[in-house]
């Protein structure tokens, strides 16, 4: 029986495969942290939404790891109060 972990193991020996695996799992956990800031401020989604002036479906996509503008994606940032720092030393992008 093939599991999913041993699908991974063998999908993640392919290099485009781990930077897509790479970009997703970023992806993820700015979509955590900004979930996370969200709860820990007491404000429901569609609180935070109207505070960043945008949509409760957008921050839900944002909320859901969904892809995003940037212009969105700081709004929701600089509403929560949240400070961006990227690294990009450590990261490979895909060709």
């Amino acid at each position: 029986m093939r599991t999913f972990k041993n699908h991974l193991e063998k999908k993640i020996k392919d290099k485009e495969f781990q930077t897509l695996f790479k970009e997703e799992k970023i992806l993820l956990e700015i979509s955590l942290k900004i979930t996370d800031a969200r709860k820990h401020s007491g404000l429901s989604q569609q609180a935070l939404a109207k505070k960043a002036h945008i949509t409760q479906q957008q921050l839900s996509k944002i909320e859901s790891g969904l892809n995003c503008n940037m212009k969105t994606f700081l709004k929701v940032c600089y509403a929560l109060g949240m400070k961006i720092d990227i690294d990009f030393h450590s990261y490979q992008f895909a060709n």
